[in-house]
């Protein structure tokens, strides 16, 4: 009777579970991957569609949204059981601001972090893919660099154009200083002429990325969590040492 009721309770604890999975997924789209041989616990957090900022967008359009991503970083960092995180983009850009929020606390976190660029990482994209420790593009992948635009009325005057420049300056910097890519070598794609027909900006498909020094590796889910794994494992073995020491 006793083991009746321990299958019944685990059994209840195993659909709860799941439950809460699925409801993480729809609202978040995220998961933490545990079923594995390492042993380690993995916080899988999708960065999808439209980045949305301080404005919501049209209940039709796929968005991420930052206030959900921000506080949930915040709970990976402090959970202790959290090994690592990997972040998955398929997204075409949005609210730059929030884009950055997202980068920068991505790049703070103390913990390992992988990122897979899948069908493409575009304009604000570009720092979200470079803020983790290592990063991956799949050979199809494709990433957009292009100057600042912003949507609506804009004051035609010169402190426009200087909070533009500044604004496209903080991304250089930030995704110059998280990958191998020079800053004046980004800012030259940026400005491309010849591949866009109506606007400036350059496109890098796959192994691209990985030339211009973008991104680490050309690679799939596979590969990206074979990385982490490793990375987690390299992590735990350093802390151990520092521990007994």
């Amino acid at each position: 009777m006793r083991n009746v009721y321990e299958r019944r309770k685990r059994k209840k604890e195993e659909l709860e579970a799941e439950l809460s999975d699925n409801e993480n997924i729809k609202n978040n789209g995220a998961v933490t991957l545990e079923e594995n041989y390492h042993h380690h616990k993995i916080y899988l957090l999708s960065v999808i569609g439209e980045i949305e900022g301080h404005e919501c967008l049209s209940s039709n359009t796929k968005t991420t949204k930052y206030e959900h991503v921000l506080p949930k970083l915040a709970e990976i960092e402090d959970a202790e059981n959290i090994d690592g995180v990997m972040l998955l983009l398929n997204t075409v850009g949005g609210d730059i601001e929030s884009g950055l929020a997202i980068a920068e606390m991505v790049a703070s976190l103390s913990k390992p972090t992988v990122s897979l660029v899948l069908g493409g990482s575009h304009s604000i994209g570009v720092p979200l893919a470079v803020s983790t420790n290592y990063s991956f593009i799949v050979p199809t992948g494709t990433m957009v660099i292009h100057p600042v635009r912003m949507n609506g009325m804009v004051i035609g005057a010169p402190p426009t154009y200087d909070y533009f420049k500044q604004m496209q300056n903080r991304i250089i910097g930030f995704i110059a200083s998280h990958c191998d890519a020079k800053e004046d070598r980004l800012e030259k794609l940026m400005m491309n002429t010849t591949m866009l027909t109506k606007d400036l900006g350059t496109i890098l498909v796959g192994k691209e990325a990985v030339e211009e020094g973008i991104i680490r590796e050309v690679g799939g889910m596979k590969d990206a969590l074979k990385k982490l794994h490793e990375m987690i494992a390299q992590s735990k073995e350093k802390k151990n040492c520092s521990d007994t020491l």
